[in-house]
């Protein structure tokens, strides 16, 4: 009896325990919250009716300033994202060696001064002695040779100090004019060189796009064209005007850089920001474009990269994540083109609020 109670207990112990680890298994699932991920088709070149690129925003007004001195920085007045007005203060360089040097100028200008002072003196006693005629010719011209020397020396020692002066300049660096600081490049203690990067400042307001055009669409855009730029982070349209067209692709692998001034920009709208660009202009048909000439294009920032290979993550049917191995071709800006693994309709992951791997739930914002 004692026997079948002790068999009966161990049976309900371990249907018990298989009971919880189901519902513990089945909790888990119920659990499992899917990945918020945000998705883009991709877009065929060929297939807009228009000319359109990729581009950068920046600044219309920006400099990155540098010293033509060599010296260890002493103090860096400002930080990444302060606001400065023309003529502050950015850096300041060691200058002792300048400071030694502009007191032997001083000093050689107080000699310089005496000695054209003395020299003039006698310049001037000789000069009426010789109109009394009590000098000769010869000591008159001498007096005058001294008098020329002694001011030519003179004015060599003020060119000096102002030489040294002007050095002055490049050891304290200031802003060339308001807006933001954007970078900097040294610390306290760095060597400063001439021409390195110190500090990159950019002005405040005025906005322009740098673009990149093909050497099949540049023949038709000219300045003063209105354009449309789409701020791919916002989807924000903003209205602008080509301002500046370059005429040689040599240095920019055979595209053509276009400047676009923008209109009526707000403090969202910042440099760096990636956009495309919209040109008033249909493209022109030719009775040899097939389907098989349009470009698949993606944003590198998509692209999954595990050694040699590269893919991008699709949506499956069950709403989970794909990764699909892709083979690429060229760059145009920040996107690169697709040629196999892709379709022109195919929706993919652009970012992710989570991890992403393969069968990993997913949910489109």
């Amino acid at each position: 009896m004692k026997n079948i109670f002790y068999k009966t207990s161990i049976i309900a112990f371990l249907f018990a325990l298989l009971t919880s680890c189901g519902g513990e298994k089945k909790n888990e699932i119920a659990t499992e919250t899917p990945i918020a991920v945000k998705v883009s088709g991709t877009t065929e070149n060929s297939n807009s009716p228009y000319v359109t690129a990729s581009g950068k925003i920046e600044s219309q007004n920006s400099a990155t300033v540098s010293t033509r001195m060599m010296g260890y920085v002493t103090k860096v007045h400002v930080k990444m994202g302060q606001k400065v007005t023309a003529g502050q203060l950015l850096v300041s360089i060691n200058n002792s060696d300048l400071q030694a040097k502009k007191a032997q100028v001083d000093a050689s200008i107080l000699q310089a001064t005496a000695g054209y002072t003395n020299a003039k003196k006698d310049y001037e006693r000789f000069k009426t002695l010789f109109s009394q005629q009590s000098a000769s010719q010869k000591e008159l011209d001498d007096m005058t040779s001294r008098y020329e020397m002694a001011k030519a020396g003179l004015e060599g020692a003020k060119q000096m100090r102002n030489e040294v002066m002007a050095q002055f300049s490049y050891a304290n660096i200031t802003a060339p004019f308001s807006g933001e600081v954007t970078t900097t490049f040294v610390k306290e203690g760095d060597m400063a060189n001439p021409g390195m990067p110190l500090v990159g400042v950019e002005g405040n307001g005025l906005m322009q796009v740098m673009a990149m055009v093909s050497e099949g669409d540049i023949t038709s855009i000219k300045n003063g064209m209105p354009v449309t730029v789409l701020v791919k982070s916002s989807n924000q349209q903003i209205e602008g005007k080509v301002s500046e067209i370059s005429g040689s692709a040599a240095n920019t692998g055979g595209q053509y850089l276009v400047k676009i001034n923008l209109e009526n920009t707000d403090k969202t709208i910042l440099s760096g920001m990636f956009v495309n660009v919209k040109f008033p202009i249909e493209k022109p048909k030719t009775t040899t474009e097939t389907k098989s000439s349009n470009k698949i294009v993606v944003p590198t920032s998509a692209l999954v990269k595990n050694g040699q290979l590269t893919g991008i993550y699709t949506i499956s049917s069950e709403k989970t994540a794909l990764l699909r191995w892709l083979r690429v071709g060229k760059n145009f800006g920040d996107q690169v083109e697709v040629l196999s693994g892709l379709a022109a309709d195919e929706q993919y992951i652009v970012s992710a609020e989570g991890k992403l791997y393969n069968g990993v739930k997913v949910s489109i914002k």
